[in-house]
């Protein structure tokens, strides 16, 4: 009897996936992939990089799932492999020798765009507005709090998720996030008014 997989919850899956079921592995990697593109969204400036860091997690992911000891510990998991990969490509550059492509210029930056067809082309340019503010604001946090931040909101990590994966205590962990919203409040203040 086949099984639908849409049907089963993470831990189910992630366990399918351990056993070797490719089907399972592939909606874990479908269910996955917005949160991984969307967090890297807020920690990363370069839109072309995103798509690239995007596959290396979850071909990471793919390939370690059978090293995952508790399913329910995934998130935390996932959520260690894209800071570490994010940081490890920032260690990286730094080591590399900077280079300038003469094709691309201020104006010729490459977007991501989803089509929204319910709003208006009005809203569509206030939402893009404030989501250039939303991003703009994260960026100006400092590295522990838009980190915890991230983690919290755009992963919907519980603060004990968020403190092992820190490796600091729970208190910091809530004080950078209490800290990072008061921060945002103040940067997004004209536009929520």
């Amino acid at each position: 009897m086949k099984y639908k997989l849409k049907d089963n919850n993470l831990d189910k899956l992630i366990e399918l996936a351990q056993h070797g079921d490719l089907e399972a592995l592939e909606e874990i990697i479908k269910r996955q992939q917005k949160t991984v593109f969307a967090t890297l969204y807020y920690l990363n400036a370069k839109p072309d990089e995103i798509m690239d860091l995007t596959q290396e997690i979850l071909f990471k992911v793919a390939k370690n799932i059978k090293k995952l000891k508790n399913p329910r510990t995934f998130k935390s998991w996932l959520n260690q492999i894209i800071m570490n990969q994010f940081y490890d490509t920032l260690r990286k550059k730094q080591k590399s020798v900077k280079k300038v492509c003469l094709d691309s210029t201020e104006d010729n930056k490459a977007t991501f765009e989803i089509p929204d067809f319910a709003s208006n082309p009005y809203q569509k340019i206030a939402d893009r507005e404030l989501e250039k503010a939303i991003k703009s604001s994260i960026f100006k946090l400092p590295d522990p709090f838009k980190t915890a931040i991230i983690m919290r909101e755009l992963q919907g990590l519980s603060y004990e998720e968020i403190a092992r994966a820190t490796n600091c205590n729970i208190g910091t962990v809530k004080s950078r996030i209490a800290r990072a919203r008061l921060k945002l409040q103040e940067y997004l203040k004209p536009y929520i008014s």
